[in-house]
């Protein structure tokens, strides 16, 4: 019995992994597309993830009909994804990748704050000094008056973190409510096809075969980031692995170097430091509190 747990996180940890490496990729695609509109990138991102979704529904017979309770917190997450995905793909188009990731990595942070504001669930005084910790190393990242150019950029991508935070909220309320997770990544993704579409149809810029076909890559990177995150949550809680999460910041430093010849500041490194010095002493305190909850 000891052993199939023991697998079944050691499952987890993999497929945890496995999405932050998908969603570094994703965002070095959305760089190498060239100079498009991020709200154009964004459409052809959700549109892979709503047609692969939908099949993955249609062949396991999944209903798409959503209680009267659940379509607000349904809609606010749609919009305030699609508000997180924007301000990351501007972030990731004029930042070094790896700062545009940890900036939109502040998302469980602010998860904490939204899910205290809108599900009036406590924060402990612990997880109030992790949060500003975070906040700390974000500051180190943006570099207000650093003689920093980026500062505006980097502000956008603080508010993807944001827009990701209220949106994650929202899908916690929704899986207490019974919603399947094919379901909400179908209906976010066709949501924010759609809230985009009339910009589109306004402002639309004319690709090349290979940058629709490096958008439509991002949009399958996308896809497997997601459904890997929510196979790995279905292996073990978040307590637990939801860590191994910011390994996308090794593989977007990586990738950002390779493909870009990127090197973050040493500014940037501490804020790196931070935030997943933060993230680790909080997965390390909620890991003990579950052991306490057990004992009892």
């Amino acid at each position: 019995m000891g052993d199939l747990k023991q697998d079944r996180y050691m499952s987890g940890v993999m497929m945890i992994i496995l999405s932050a490496f998908c969603f570094a990729c994703m965002n070095v695609m959305i760089r190498l597309a060239g100079d498009i509109p991020s709200v154009q990138k964004s459409f052809f991102r959700n549109l892979v993830a709503a047609v692969i979704a939908g099949a993955i529904i249609g062949k396991g017979h999944v209903p798409l009909q959503i209680q009267k309770e659940a379509r607000l917190p349904l809609g606010a997450r749609c919009l305030f994804g699609t508000v997180g995905i924007l301000c990351n793909f501007y972030a990731v188009d004029h930042l070094l990748v790896a700062d545009a990731s940890i900036l939109n990595k502040l998302s469980p942070f602010f998860a904490i704050i939204f899910s205290y504001l809108l599900l009036k669930e406590r924060i402990t005084f612990f997880q109030a000094v992790c949060v500003g910790t975070a906040f700390v190393g974000c500051l180190f990242i943006v570099k207000p008056g650093f003689r920093n150019t980026a500062w505006f950029p980097a502000m956008v991508g603080v508010c993807g973190g944001l827009g990701a935070g209220i949106a994650y909220t929202m899908v916690r309320k929704l899986g207490s409510l019974g919603v399947k997770g094919p379901v909400i990544v179908f209906y976010f993704s066709l949501a924010s096809c759609l809230i985009v579409v009339p910009w589109i149809l306004l402002h639309f810029v004319p690709m090349s075969l290979k940058q629709l076909a490096v958008l439509l890559l991002a949009g399958v990177c996308a896809a497997g980031g997601q459904f890997s995150i929510t196979v790995a949550y279905t292996y073990a809680p978040a307590k637990k692995i939801s860590i191994y999460d910011y390994s996308q910041i090794i593989f977007a430093t990586v990738l950002g170097y390779v493909m870009f010849g990127e090197i973050p500041d040493g500014y940037s490194f501490v804020g790196y430091t931070l935030i997943v010095a933060a993230s680790l002493v909080m997965f390390a305190y909620n890991c003990r509190m579950e052991g306490k909850t057990g004992r009892n």
